[in-house]
């Protein structure tokens, strides 16, 4: 056996052993990807080529070296990870279990944001922070949160449990468990103290503007038929 040819087997074997790795350790993002993506077609796709699951496997091993002060080489390990699949998440990020990133690309997760369990993220959410204040300057996400696609959620603001963020609405205050906010700036509207559904889509979350409108229409119209 050449000299190359052990060098292949090794290589290759280091890689499968690394998915069987992945598979087993990240079990609940595989499962979250196969639950939220209608079109994860099974296990082994997501495992293979998912980019939301692959550039949360670079950020634990980043956030690890992040916690034990080895602080370039977690910054290198995120840039890589940012240049592979077009998802920045800083390392001092904290990110519960079962989060999914759909499509992911342009998504930024800031230094001190802190997501919680079952998050769905969609492409272009930042998590962002404002001014140039130390310490804790970006937002803390519940369990059970979805983000809708362009949402920009930014400060140090808490979102509760169970909440949905609109497509491309911008949130800058805290948020309350079981709402939904649209609009620029984000506007919060009840859905009926309800969890959202994660398969809830975009086009059908209420607006509180749009519903105003709508009341004074039907009372302009009572009034001009009497």
């Amino acid at each position: 056996m050449t000299l190359c040819l052990k060098i292949l087997l090794i290589v290759i074997g280091l890689a499968v052993l690394k998915f069987i790795l992945i598979a087993i350790f990240f079990r609940n993002e595989i499962r979250a990807a196969q639950n939220k993506d209608p079109a994860a077609t099974g296990f082994l796709e997501v495992l293979l080529l998912y980019h939301g699951l692959h550039v949360l496997v670079s950020h634990r091993i980043a956030h690890f070296f992040y916690n034990i002060r080895l602080r370039f080489l977690a910054r290198l390990i995120s840039q890589i990870s940012r240049f592979m699949t077009g998802i920045e998440i800083h390392p001092g990020a904290k990110i519960g279990a079962g989060l999914f990133i759909d499509h992911g690309m342009g998504v930024v997760i800031g230094e001190t944001s802190v997501i919680g369990d079952n998050v769905l993220l969609y492409q272009g959410v930042t998590l962002g922070g404002t001014g140039l204040i130390k310490g804790k300057r970006h937002p803390t996400i519940g369990n059970n949160v979805v983000i809708g696609g362009g949402a920009k959620v930014l400060g140090n603001i808490t979102v509760g449990d169970n909440s949905y963020i609109g497509a491309n609405a911008v949130v800058i205050k805290d948020v309350p468990p079981n709402s939904t906010v649209v609009g620029v700036p984000g506007r919060i509207t009840k859905q009926d103290g309800k969890k959202i559904d994660v398969s809830l889509d975009h086009i059908h979350t209420l607006d509180p503007i749009m519903q105003t409108i709508e009341e004074l229409q039907k009372r302009i119209e009572k009034l001009e038929n009497k």
